[in-house]
């Protein structure tokens, strides 16, 4: 399988994870307000994030849909899935009869099961951004190559 595949199929996963609990936080918008709102972590900022972080998650989508801003976008997505995974090891510690406020069906995972699945998102993002910067790194050699010819 070529590195280019490997790729493609790991920025769909979070293109379609990304825009899947965007708007899934959005059109359960007063309740996903709510939820966050429980979170003493997150009660201060909780009418802001309510808003700020589904749209992010679908900015980073369509980020990662665009060939030119992919590492970028998986670099986002890191970010987001590292960000995910401490707010998920802070409810283990402080208080996991929270809600899951990830929206659709990633609200019936467990908070262990999420930390697994964002673990697993860790790594593929890692995966993601390396072969992306491999490949850059081949195509800059390419092309000096070329240009010295």
């Amino acid at each position: 399988m070529k590195w280019n595949t490997i790729i493609e199929i790991i920025v769909l996963l979070f293109a379609t994870l990304f825009l899947y609990t965007g708007i899934s936080k959005l059109m359960e918008y007063a309740v996903f307000k709510e939820q966050i709102a429980l979170s003493p972590l997150l009660k201060p900022v909780s009418r802001w994030l309510a808003i700020i972080l589904p749209i992010t998650e679908i900015i980073v989508s369509v980020i990662l849909f665009i060939p030119i801003t992919r590492l970028k976008g998986l670099y986002a997505s890191l970010l987001l899935m590292v960000l995910f995974t401490g707010y998920i090891v802070y409810i283990l510690i402080y208080n996991d009869h929270l809600p899951c406020t990830c929206g659709g069906v990633l609200e019936s995972l467990s908070w262990k099961q999420h930390l697994l699945f964002n673990s697993i998102c860790i790594v593929l993002a890692l995966t993601g951004i390396v072969l992306c910067r491999r490949i850059h790194t081949n195509l800059r050699e390419k092309s000096t190559s070329m240009a010295s010819s």
